[in-house]
């Protein structure tokens, strides 16, 4: 169903391209919406038991409504890069994950708010969650249950 990479000399063992995607600062998330055209948006996530989790506004946007239409996604880190200009190249490591998005409620929505609060602001943790209870109703969270993950790295 994946096409096999076809620089298998820079593929990354599983373990490492885990290790990228959860500590990219963000990704690019790519959906298909009703117009048939694809959809990339820059986002800031997290990773917990091998999911990636967002949050978006409740209910509106581009996001929301392609994920609705086709629930099949496409998301994106590179870290660590530098241009190498003589070499005519970049150093990098990238994280490409396959899966398929749902919204979550409940316990694992307030987990996942949590765990984008502890990534992003964890020195500001007591108003973070201030914020969460807050605007709890007013914010969707979305799981993407990876299918298919692939590393590479030029080093």
């Amino acid at each position: 169903m994946f096409t096999k990479m076809r620089r298998s000399d820079r593929e990354m063992p599983v373990e490492e391209t885990w290790e990228v995607l959860a500590g990219a600062q963000y990704g690019i998330l790519s959906t298909i919406g009703a117009n048939g055209y694809p959809y990339g948006v820059p986002i800031s996530f997290t990773v917990m038991e091998s999911k990636i989790y967002f949050h978006c506004a409740a209910n509106v946007g581009s996001k929301v409504e392609n994920i609705r239409f086709n629930p099949k996604v496409c998301f994106t880190v590179v870290c660590d890069t530098e241009v190498l200009p003589e070499m005519f190249s970049t150093r990098y490591r990238s994280a490409v994950a396959f899966g398929t998005a749902r919204e979550v409620f409940g316990e694992t929505k307030q987990a996942a708010l949590e765990a984008v609060v502890d990534k992003y602001s964890s020195a500001f943790k007591e108003k973070g969650l201030a914020k969460i209870a807050a605007q709890f109703e007013q914010i969707n969270i979305f799981e993407i249950n990876v299918d298919h993950i692939t590393g590479k790295a030029r080093r």
